[in-house]
């Protein structure tokens, strides 16, 4: 659904988000004491076991060996659940208030081509409530595809961000001045944020792409993004398994930011028991994200 779709109930509503009037007064306190999305963020690091992941993997690409699902792909959809579950993480705040996405965003930068100097791209997917692990991999697969096949032809954002590098200097800074007062009122233009991976409910770092390790990403001040995750490099690793044994798994290094002013590092560290129970049972990825999994939090 485009976001234009969305009317506006409250004057202190935004084009991509709900102003949310039933906050703690920490929260509230905290917008103020700590204004800045920097200085307010919780680091969480973790392993992910993802054995039975790989090897529904191996068999749904065996089944279809003309398109490939990866485990990034699955990562994005396991996410995307996660926020549909916890909507706290859905949350961002701009201008000292608060607010609750209309929609579920993820993103993350892909290289043009797989060489030192190549330039970037910043992809976006908005995944529905319809939505499974399919269709988000086509989503993303898609996307990239496209971007890769035309490495000279810039649309949105990253258009955005090369005309406004060749400003000169002076112009350049008020500008850039102008865009962060626009945005601290709400009214930033569609155009310039739509396809921003800093505009996003999630952004995540295929680190695991480039053969890295997950690593700590700090947030950006610039932007609505509260949640920031790197995945790196599925490797294998011992494991102390529920029964006392050791066993070789495959496993996963995540490294997550959050903006601690919407949710603590205990809300956050809930949510991720949910990626680590779809990576147990990756089932759930063939289910619509409107359809509640059922995992128990506790």
């Amino acid at each position: 659904m485009s976001l234009h779709a969305f009317k506006r109930s409250d004057y202190r509503d935004r084009v991509d988000g709900k102003y949310l009037k039933d906050i703690t007064g920490y929260q509230a306190l905290m917008m103020n004491i700590y204004p800045n999305r920097a200085d307010s963020e919780v680091y969480l690091s973790d392993k992910i076991d993802a054995t039975e992941l790989v090897k529904y993997l191996e068999r749904r690409n065996a089944e279809h060996p003309d398109y490939k699902t990866t485990v990034f792909h699955a990562m994005v959809a396991a996410v995307a659940r996660m926020i549909k579950e916890r909507p706290s993480l859905n949350r961002f705040i701009q201008g000292r208030r608060m607010y609750e996405r209309h929609e579920i965003s993820l993103s993350f930068v892909a290289k043009r081509k797989f060489q030192d100097g190549a330039e970037e791209a910043l992809i976006v997917v908005t995944p529905g409530d319809g939505d499974t692990l399919d269709s988000i991999s086509r989503l993303i697969v898609g996307d990239v595809t496209a971007m890769r096949k035309n490495p000279g032809e810039k649309t949105g954002s990253d258009a955005v961000i090369d005309t406004l590098a060749k400003l000169p200097r002076p112009l350049l800074m008020l500008t850039c001045w102008l865009i962060r007062v626009l945005d601290f009122w709400g009214h930033l233009p569609h155009s310039i944020w739509e396809t921003d991976v800093n505009y996003s409910t999630v952004l995540l770092s295929n680190l695991g792409s480039i053969k890295c390790p997950s690593v700590y990403h700090h947030l950006n001040n610039y932007g609505t993004n509260s949640v920031l995750l790197t995945v790196g490099t599925l490797h294998k690793e011992e494991l102390l398994m529920p029964d006392g044994t050791k066993q070789i798994r495959d496993v996963i290094d995540i490294g997550a930011t959050l903006d601690e002013r919407i949710g603590d590092g205990f809300y956050f560290a809930r949510s991720l028991k949910l990626i680590k129970h779809i990576f147990a049972h990756p089932e759930l990825l063939d289910q619509p994200l409107g359809e509640p999994s059922g995992f128990d939090y506790k």
